[in-house]
C-alpha cells in the first residue's frame, strides 16, 4: 500500500524547518518533534504526516468504537487527536461549559505522505499511487528558504477565571477532598483572546524554541490548529509493551545554576508534589491493569525530576504487557482521559472539575499522536499548548494543577502562571 524510500539529510534541523514550512500547503497536518530530548522511549526524532487520503471526524458518541473500526479498516498509519471530552463516551458524563474553539471531539486521518526522521536519515512513506511525487517533493523541500521576518501577534489575553474566583473554586475542591469525595483533582483555567488572528506556524516555532519539549506538535485540520509544547507522554505501545509517563509536580527554573539546582532538589523532596504524583501513579496502574496481562504492571520510575527549558517536572514511568490480540484502541479507551489531567478517584474528580471549570476543555488535556499499521501507538498529553480557530478568530490556552489536601490556593495559582508563561510570551510579542 505504501512505497518507502530512505534518504540521507546533511542538516537535520534545517531540513525539519524546511519540511514543516513545505507542509503548510496542506489542509491536514500532524507534525511531531522530540527536539532531540534524551528520552528512553523515543521512536523518531520527528514525524510529519500530511494530506488526508481518508479521515474520521466525530463527536464523542461511540467515538472509540468508530475509531476502532476506522483503524481496523485502514490498516495503515493514522494520525490525529482525542479530546478530553471523549470522557463522555467512556463514562456517563457530559460537557456543557463554554466552547469558543469548536473542534470535533475526535479526528484522525490516513496521510498520503509520511516522513519519518531519525538522526541523519528521513524515510518517506507515500501511498503507492503517488510514489512519483517523492523526488519532486524532496527537491521542493530542499529549496525552501527558512529565514523569515518575525510577524508580531497583536493580542490581548483575557482570563476566563479571575484570581479571587480561582481561590474560591480551589477552596470548594478542598472541601470535597476534606469530605472524602476525592483525593485529588486537576483543576484548569482558560486564557483566551477573541476577534483576533495569529500566524500559526510562526507562533508554533517561537513556542517550540522557548520550550524545546520532547513532545512538540503542530496540528492543522482545515481552519483549526493545535500548537503544542508538551513535555508529557500519555501512552505508548511498542509491540506487547505499554508505557505511560504521567507528570505531576512542577517547579520554576532559574538562570542562576546554583539556585536552579536548589529548585530541582526542593521539587524532588516536596512531600505534596510527591503525593500528587504517587496518587496518579496508582490511578494509572489501575487503568493499565484493565487490559494488561495479570501481574505485568510495573512502576519503572517513581517521581523522577526531569529538566525542561521552562520548568522542572516530576515524572513517573509505568509499564505493562498486553496480549497480542488486545485492540490498541481498547487500551486507549480503558485509560482515557489520562489520570494526570483528571484526579482520583477518576469519575468523581471529572464530575467535580466539570462543574467548577468555566470552559469545555476540548483538545486541551486530550492527546495527540498516531497508530501504526501493526497496532503500535504513541500519544502526548495536550498541555502547554495554544489552540486556534482561524474562522472564529478565537485563540485559547489553558493551564491547570493538581489540588490535594495540602494545596494552598495562592501557590496553585502561581504554579499556573509559571506553566502559562511560554504561551503568553509568544502570543503577546
Amino acid at each position: 500500500m505504501r512505497t518507502s524510500q530512505t534518504y540521507n539529510i546533511e542538516h537535520p534541523e534545517r531540513f525539519k524547518n524546511q519540511l514543516l514550512k513545505w507542509a503548510q500547503q496542506f489542509d491536514d497536518i500532524v507534525w511531531l518533534d522530540s527536539n532531540s530530548y534524551a528520552q528512553e522511549y523515543a521512536n523518531f526524532d520527528a514525524v510529519l504526516a500530511v494530506d488526508a487520503f481518508t479521515s474520521i471526524k466525530t463527536d464523542y458518541l461511540e467515538a472509540f468504537e468508530k475509531l476502532k473500526a476506522y483503524q481496523t479498516h485502514t490498516n495503515d498509519w493514522i494520525f490525529g487527536y482525542l479530546t478530553y471530552d471523549l470522557k463522555n463516551s467512556v463514562e456517563d458524563l457530559s460537557s456543557s461549559n463554554f466552547d469558543g474553539l469548536h473542534f470535533p471531539d475526535l479526528y484522525f486521518f490516513q496521510p498520503k505522505k509520511l516522513f519519518l526522521i531519525k538522526g541523519n536519515t528521513v524515510e518517506l512513506q507515500y501511498l503507492k499511487y503517488i510514489e512519483a511525487d517523492i523526488v519532486q517533493d524532496l527537491n521542493e523541500i530542499k529549496q525552501i528558504n527558512t529565514t523569515a521576518k518575525h510577524k508580531k501577534n497583536d493580542i490581548k489575553i483575557k482570563l476566563r477565571i479571575h484570581r479571587d474566583e480561582y481561590f474560591e473554586k480551589v477552596n470548594e475542591i478542598l472541601s470535597h477532598i476534606h469530605r472524602g469525595d476525592i483525593y485529588e483533582a486537576n483543576f484548569c483555567q482558560e486564557f483566551y483572546a477573541e476577534n483576533t488572528a495569529i500566524h500559526p506556524l510562526e507562533t508554533y516555532e517561537r513556542l517550540n524554541s522557548i520550550s524545546k519539549p520532547p513532545f512538540a506538535s503542530f496540528v492543522k485540520t482545515s481552519d483549526k490548529y493545535v500548537l503544542s509544547a508538551s513535555p508529557e507522554r500519555y501512552m505508548q505501545k511498542r509491540g506487547l509493551q505499554v508505557i505511560s509517563q504521567p507528570i505531576k509536580g512542577t517547579s520554576k527554573r532559574s538562570s542562576n545554576s546554583h539556585e536552579d539546582a536548589l529548585f530541582k532538589t526542593a521539587l524532588a523532596n516536596d512531600t505534596k508534589e510527591r503525593s500528587e504524583n504517587i496518587m496518579i501513579v496508582d490511578l494509572v496502574r489501575n487503568d493499565l491493569s484493565k487490559t494488561a496481562i495479570k501481574g505485568s504492571v510495573k512502576v519503572e520510575e517513581l517521581c523522577k525530576v526531569y529538566t525542561f527549558n521552562q520548568v522542572h517536572q516530576m515524572i513517573s514511568t509505568i509499564t505493562a504487557k498486553v496480549d497480542p490480540n488486545t485492540s490498541p484502541v481498547n487500551i486507549i479507551k480503558s485509560t482515557f482521559p489520562m489520570g494526570s489531567m483528571t484526579g482520583a478517584p477518576k469519575i468523581s474528580a471529572m464530575k467535580i472539575i466539570e462543574a467548577l471549570e468555566e470552559t469545555k476543555r476540548g483538545v486541551y488535556s486530550g492527546a495527540i499522536g498516531y497508530l501504526t499499521p501493526n497496532g503500535d501507538f504513541d500519544f502526548s498529553v495536550v498541555i502547554r499548548s495554544i489552540l486556534y480557530n482561524a474562522t472564529k478568530k478565537y485563540v485559547s490556552y489553558s493551564v491547570g494543577g493538581a489540588i490535594t489536601a495540602k494545596s494552598m490556593p495562592l501557590k496553585e495559582y502561581e504554579e499556573c502562571l509559571v506553566k502559562a508563561k511560554a504561551m503568553r510570551t509568544v502570543l503577546e510579542n
